[in-house]
């Protein structure tokens, strides 16, 4: 980072040094994208009837049904639970990315960040929405 700020300040005079340092952050965030893809994170209906697994990139890996949920559910209401325990697991996988981020960003997740201004977008677009 202290390259990139100093080139943002006026100071082009280290390019190699700059490049040097966005290729580190380029394979920095490669090896955080393969170890989110191979992480599982859970999420569940509230009646917990539909469980599923996705992976830290939001690739469905696991869906499974209780059978005891079932009879108490239509069609439509299966799928409700379906959406509902996917829109879970990808909230929880916008946990764990956002953690993943802040800690490529050098911010632990217990100091304040700036608010993200698209952070509500995403979430809808998590949720489904």
């Amino acid at each position: 980072m202290r390259r990139a700020d100093a080139f943002s300040a006026g100071r082009q005079d280290d390019v190699a040094g700059l490049l040097r340092e966005t290729d580190g952050w380029a394979r920095a965030v490669t090896g955080a994208l393969g170890e989110l893809e191979e992480e599982r994170l859970a999420g569940a209906d509230p009646s917990a009837t539909v469980r599923v697994e996705v992976s830290g990139t939001g690739r469905l890996r696991k869906l499974s049904i209780d059978p005891r949920g079932l009879r108490a559910l239509d069609h439509e209401q299966l799928a409700q639970a379906v959406r509902e325990a996917i829109v879970a697991a990808h909230l929880a996988m916008d946990e764990r990315l956002t953690e993943v981020v802040q800690t490529l960003a050098g911010s632990p997740s217990d100091t304040a960040v700036p608010a993200d201004p698209l952070a509500g977008h995403i979430r809808d677009v998590l949720r489904g929405e």
